[in-house]
């Protein structure tokens, strides 16, 4: 694997979010490769931090370093770029303002063009303010695209077991509420299922602010396209994106129907939503053979 970059931080003032105003949003990225080469830009997921997208990105792996210019970014809230967790007060904690998807796009945009000076890029924004992007017909490879109106009710009970840990305080908690976070995170590999839900589920989100996930999650609960320009009606929202797209997830079959230039993969998997995140050897195969073969056809 080659030598990971230095994480990148990019300030800008009084930031207009969905929650408010922060003084200075930081964004944390990296660049990987030669900037002279076609651009992607690789967000992190919920849960992801910067150290975790190498799966798919180094030296002869789906993302190419030797072939692509990528750019790995770290979503507000996560903990890297502005979160609860890092930002001063008076907007630390649970004063932290709510942070949309447009938020991060329009971060993320200023990085990629007043920043690193790229006028092209192989992934395609749908700026939810006036649909602006990078490049016309660049190519959008999703995996976490879920219909939010399905995903409500599993957002909900995670967050209430946090929320309603002894240990939370309402967001005041001088220490980690580790109580809440177990209670978060339970929401093959191992002998058992509660062997499985201690060390995978569990572990995986104590290492997390509380505050943090809370904020990431509000961000995926309220990230409907639907709701920005198209009153609610998601038929038409995804008519309107005319990037080529490639789709794995179970949950995006009736939105690839609908979107004018995707197709649909699935990913014969029993790792369910996880399924293509790095977890499995067998999985991340078909991942890295799909996304491969579809960046080769559009790029």
């Amino acid at each position: 694997m080659s030598e990971i970059p230095e994480t990148q931080y990019y300030r800008q003032e009084n930031f207009q979010v969905e929650g408010g105003t922060l003084p200075i949003a930081v964004t944390a990225y990296r660049t990987h490769g030669d900037p002279s080469n076609p651009c992607i830009v690789f967000p992190t997921c919920y849960g992801g931090r910067l150290d975790s997208q190498y799966y798919f990105v180094g030296e002869g792996k789906v993302l190419d370093t030797k072939k692509y210019f990528v750019v790995t970014f770290a979503l507000f809230s996560n903990g890297e770029s502005s979160s609860p967790s890092n930002t001063p007060a008076p907007h630390n904690g649970p004063y932290f303002p709510q942070i949309s998807y447009a938020d991060n796009i329009r971060a993320q945009h200023a990085v990629i063009t007043k920043v690193l000076g790229i006028s092209k890029s192989d992934f395609r924004w749908e700026d939810s303010r006036r649909n602006s992007t990078v490049r016309k017909e660049g190519v959008l490879v999703e995996r976490y695209g879920k219909l939010i109106r399905k995903w409500g009710s599993f957002l909900e009970g995670p967050k209430a077991a946090l929320v309603s840990a002894r240990d939370y305080q309402f967001g005041h908690y001088l220490k980690n509420p580790e109580v809440g976070l177990r209670a978060f995170g339970r929401g093959g590999k191992y002998r058992s299922l509660e062997a499985f839900m201690r060390a995978e589920w569990e572990s995986g989100f104590l290492n997390w602010d509380a505050n943090d996930l809370l904020t990431l999650m509000h961000t995926w609960y309220s990230g409907d396209i639907s709701k920005v320009n198209h009153q609610g009606d998601l038929e038409s929202a995804l008519k309107s994106i005319q990037v080529k797209g490639q789709s794995q997830p179970e949950d995006n079959e009736y939105e690839v129907s609908i979107l004018p230039n995707s197709r649909f993969v699935v990913i014969d998997s029993v790792w369910g939503h996880v399924a293509g995140g790095g977890a499995d050897k067998g999985d991340l195969a078909f991942m890295e053979e799909q996304i491969t073969k579809f960046l080769e056809e559009e790029l």
